[in-house]
């Protein structure tokens, strides 16, 4: 009976082995933004703007519902953009 249960203990523990190796294998050859499937689908491109360029002129709906280009906010105080909520 003993022996029964070690065989059958050493069949479960190597099952979760390969299972968990088989897991991580599949992480690493897709990645982690693709593994949990979050970022699959994003579709996004890539933006053309990079660190240090000038930002585009736009203009934005403020809080009070009046436009507000972003040309007369840039100055010598910082300007921060808040798309959605940040609570």
């Amino acid at each position: 009976m003993r022996r029964t249960l070690r065989i059958l203990g050493l069949i479960v523990g190597l099952a979760v082995m390969a299972a968990l190796a088989f897991e991580g294998y599949k992480l690493y050859q897709m990645g982690p933004r693709d593994y949990f499937g979050m970022m699959r689908y994003d579709q996004r491109e890539e933006g053309e703007l990079a660190v240090g360029a000038p930002a585009p002129d736009v203009t934005l709906l403020g809080l009070d519902g009046r436009s507000v280009r972003l040309r007369d906010r840039i100055g010598a105080k910082p300007v921060v953009l808040v798309f959605g909520s940040y609570t």
